[in-house]
């Protein structure tokens, strides 16, 4: 009777152990995630302690802004690897990318193979400002070219939030969604939140990524969630064992 008095979970609290993560910037100085092998040590430390036991490196790749490739994705990975072996024998590393969509993308994906999560699976963001007019037709030809994408942090996209039904059409064109931790916690402030909240009770959501970049990412794992939708975000959660 008195549930509804019961205080809110810290974020940390959620992650299950052997916790798989999809979307994070630790990699150490090719995009504005970690700048230094010391940052990313301190990252890795914080989510071993938190219970992550695999990490999909996820650098942008964002034309004439961090025009990574797969090769030095790849190679800076391997550099982490050789220089914190003690810390990457606990939390295992694959190399990926989050690509923009944007015209570059087309071309990228058209012609060259994609730094994938796994198998054909492919993490992609959208600006922040408005969407590329032809996100649909984007879509279809990056699912012809045999890629699923998974997009990044639905719910940050403020243009949106007023719009619900952008984010059903989204779905129906075969996009997957990728809820960010953070977002649970009101990091990205009370409107992100509220959306993410509508996107888990709506069922919308398909997996989590951490999506950490530096030290205010990590000690924001330490605050309340927000929002109520508890038993959908574990499910989110354990989904991302599909990316054993």
């Amino acid at each position: 009777m008195l549930s509804f008095l019961k205080s809110k979970p810290v974020l940390k609290e959620m992650i299950p152990n052997g916790y798989i993560d999809i979307h994070s910037h630790i990699l150490f100085g090719i995009d504005d995630g970690a700048k230094t092998i010391e940052d990313s040590n301190f990252l890795m430390e914080s989510l071993i302690d938190f219970g992550f036991a695999k990490c999909i490196t996820t650098p942008h790749t964002i034309e004439n802004v961090w025009d990574n490739t797969p090769e030095i994705i790849t190679s800076r990975k391997e550099d982490l690897e050789r220089l914190s072996s003690e810390l990457t024998t606990k939390l295992q590393l694959k190399a990926a990318s989050e690509y923009m969509i944007n015209e570059a993308f087309v071309s990228l994906f058209k012609n060259k193979q994609l730094l994938t999560l796994k198998d054909k699976y492919v993490l992609v963001e959208v600006s922040y400002m408005s969407p590329p007019i032809n996100l649909m037709d984007i879509l279809f030809e990056l699912q012809l070219a045999g890629y699923v994408p998974v997009l990044a942090h639905p719910e940050r996209y403020a243009y949106f939030h007023n719009n619900f039904q952008e984010y059903k059409k989204l779905k129906k064109a075969g996009c997957l969604f990728q809820l960010n931790l953070l977002s649970t916690v009101g990091y990205y402030g009370p409107d992100v939140a509220a959306t993410a909240e509508k996107l888990l009770k709506k069922g919308l959501i398909d997996f989590t990524g951490s999506d950490v970049h530096h030290k205010n990412h990590i000690e924001a794992f330490s605050k309340k969630l927000k929002i109520k939708e508890t038993e959908a975000l574990k499910e989110a959660l354990q989904n991302n064992n599909f990316f054993q």
